[in-house]
C-alpha cells in the first residue's frame, strides 16, 4: 500500500461542505432554469467562498454534479434487471434517463462548454450508457424476452435521438410514446 503525501486528506467538515454543496447543486439544477451560484450554497448551508474552495468555476460544480447523476443512473441497471423481468427493467431505466436528460435544463450550457472544452466528452457519458443497456440487454437475451440481435450501442443512439426530439418536460408524454416503441421493437415477438 502507498500513500499519497503531497496532500493532506480532506478534513471531515470540508467533505460534508462538499457533499451539502453537491446535493444543493443537483437539486437545484434539476428544478431551475439557471441557479445561482450563491443560491446553491444557501441551500448547502455554506458561504459562497466555500463553494469556490471547492468548485472554482460554476463548470466544474456542473461537471461534479452531472458525473455523479451519470455514474448513479447507470448503476441502476443491475439493480433493476435484479428486482423485474429483463423487458419491464430496460424500460424503467429508460424512463430514469429520460427524466435525467429533461431535468439538466439548468445545466445545458455549462455541460456545453464542458464538451467544447474536452473536460467533459460525449464518448465518456456513451461508454457508460452502453454499459448500463448492455447489462440489462444480457438478461433479456438470457431471459428470451428481449432480442438477441439487439445492440446496447444502437440501443443508446435511439434513445439519444428521442430525447433529442422530446427533451423538454412539456414533451414527456411524446417522450414516453416513443420509449415505449423503443421498447416494442426490442421484445422477443411473444412478448410484445
Amino acid at each position: 500500500m502507498t500513500f499519497d503525501l503531497s496532500r493532506p486528506a480532506p478534513r471531515a467538515d470540508a467533505q460534508r461542505s462538499r457533499k451539502r454543496l453537491i446535493e444543493a447543486a443537483t437539486s437545484a439544477f434539476a428544478r431551475e432554469e439557471a441557479p445561482t451560484l450563491k443560491d446553491i450554497a444557501q441551500d448547502a448551508g455554506v458561504g459562497i467562498g466555500t463553494l469556490f474552495r471547492h468548485f472554482p468555476t460554476r463548470e466544474a460544480l456542473v461537471e461534479e454534479v452531472y458525473r455523479g447523476e451519470l455514474v448513479r443512473l447507470c448503476g441502476r441497471a443491475p439493480v433493476l434487471i435484479r428486482d423485474m423481468p429483463a423487458d419491464r427493467a430496460l424500460r424503467e431505466w429508460m424512463r430514469q434517463w429520460s427524466v435525467f436528460v429533461m431535468t439538466k435544463r439548468g445545466m445545458a450550457d455549462s455541460l456545453e462548454a464542458l464538451v467544447r472544452s474536452g473536460a467533459l466528452t460525449k464518448s465518456e457519458t456513451v461508454v457508460l450508457l452502453t454499459e448500463a443497456v448492455d447489462v440489462i440487454l444480457d438478461a433479456g437475451r438470457a431471459s428470451e424476452t428481449l432480442r438477441r440481435d439487439a445492440r446496447a450501442d444502437d440501443v443508446v443512439a435511439a434513445l439519444m435521438g428521442t430525447l433529442i426530439v422530446a427533451c423538454s418536460p412539456a414533451s414527456s408524454d411524446q417522450a414516453a410514446r416513443l420509449l415505449d416503441l423503443l421498447l416494442a421493437g426490442l421484445r422477443v415477438a411473444e412478448h410484445r
